[in-house]
């Protein structure tokens, strides 16, 4: 007699086919390969077919992003890009790694620039003890493993210190942003668009960040709030353009070859 499937195996088996259809189909719109006005083609799983379900459930996710519009009788059409949640993590991931991640790293850093200098000077009259601590407690975390800034531990506490920042600030629209702000940082390392090592500066001003808050200095702190994030900027810039540099030969040997 077979062993019958357990439920456990069949959720998580859907729970793996809901996640690739959700990659293929969102992907696919943000990077314009389903156009807008166009209907989800049929899933493209290789040998594995999504139940109905499935496809339902995920449609209602790429709805609720603000990718598709579902109607009766015509299914799910790709809206365009300005009906787009772009503030979904999900969402922003896929444009990373679509072909304008340049352009969505920097409309990301011109957010930041907007957002991260004000809630530093919030924070230096609104941060309690407990988000002082974890200010300068991620800012530490960050020099110990300067070295490895490419890596999962300095992600950590630079998504540390920012998340706390906002919420720091004592605007609940800022510390909404938290998932976004991560984003970036989380997209940079993901992509390979941070250096081996930190640059030293940021390291210090945001240990300094943490100090001006403590002591009430708003005006410093939002000046070295300024100052990381146009380094950010400046930084994810280079290493765009060299990441562009480095791929630009390989292709045209693979345009030159017979």
């Amino acid at each position: 007699m077979k062993n019958a499937r357990k439920p456990d195996d069949e959720t998580a088996a859907e729970g793996t086919l809901h996640d690739r259809l959700l990659d293929q189909w969102g992907a696919a719109i943000v990077d314009g390969t389903i156009a807008p006005g166009d209907r989800l083609p049929a899933p493209d799983l290789d040998s594995q077919r999504p139940s109905r379900t499935v496809t339902r459930e995920v449609t209602r996710v790429l709805e609720a992003m603000g990718l598709v519009t579902v109607k009766r009788k015509v299914g799910a059409t790709v809206n365009p890009r300005q009906l787009w949640n772009i503030y979904d993590p999900q969402v922003i991931e896929w444009r990373l790694r679509g072909p304008d991640r340049g352009r969505t790293l920097h409309e990301l850093s011109e957010l930041r620039a907007c957002v991260e200098p004000m809630a530093a000077q919030l924070a230096a009259g609104n941060a309690d003890q407990d988000q002082w601590a974890k200010l300068t407690r991620a800012a530490i975390d960050m020099v110990a493993n300067a070295d490895r800034a490419d890596g999962p531990d300095y992600l950590r506490a630079d998504e540390t210190f920012h998340r706390t920042l906002l919420e720091a600030s004592g605007n609940a629209m800022f510390a909404a942003l938290g998932d976004v702000i991560a984003s970036v940082l989380s997209g940079r390392t993901r992509h390979e668009l941070m250096p081996r090592k930190a640059d030293e500066k940021a390291l210090r001003l945001h240990g300094d960040v943490a100090a001006l808050i403590r002591r009430g200095d708003a005006e410093g702190a939002r000046h070295a709030m300024d100052w990381i994030v146009d380094e950010s900027d400046r930084a994810v810039e280079q290493m765009t353009r060299k990441d562009s540099e480095d791929s630009a030969p390989a292709a045209d040997k693979e345009s030159s070859e017979p």
